[in-house]
């Protein structure tokens, strides 16, 4: 199985810095104003593609009876909206065996 990896948003700004030779703190700007627009769509509702990497979506979630694995007893879990990401073709292409 292979190592699992965290790419935070500094390994992004070293990337574009390093790659198209930005200045760095232009780099650093720059992801953070992505994420940002990204984060500010998702809020008020919207959904987010990009393409050849893939979509974020919201989904609302109803309102249901779960169940407490300690006790058995049942109980409501509230109605939510998620996040949820589908990978584009392109990327999926990447991770094909």
């Amino acid at each position: 199985m292979p190592k699992k990896t965290v790419v935070k948003k500094i390994d992004l700004s070293k990337s574009v810095y390093s790659k198209i030779g930005y200045t760095k703190k232009f780099s650093e700007d720059l992801v953070e104003e992505m994420l940002s627009i990204i984060k500010n769509k998702l809020k008020t509702g919207h959904g987010v593609k990009i393409y050849g990497f893939g979509r974020f979506v919201l989904k609302d979630k109803k309102a249901r009876t779960g169940r407490n694995p300690q006790t058995g007893k049942p109980l409501l879990i509230d109605a939510r909206r998620v996040l949820k990401f589908y990978s584009s073709k392109s990327l999926r292409k990447v991770f094909k065996r």
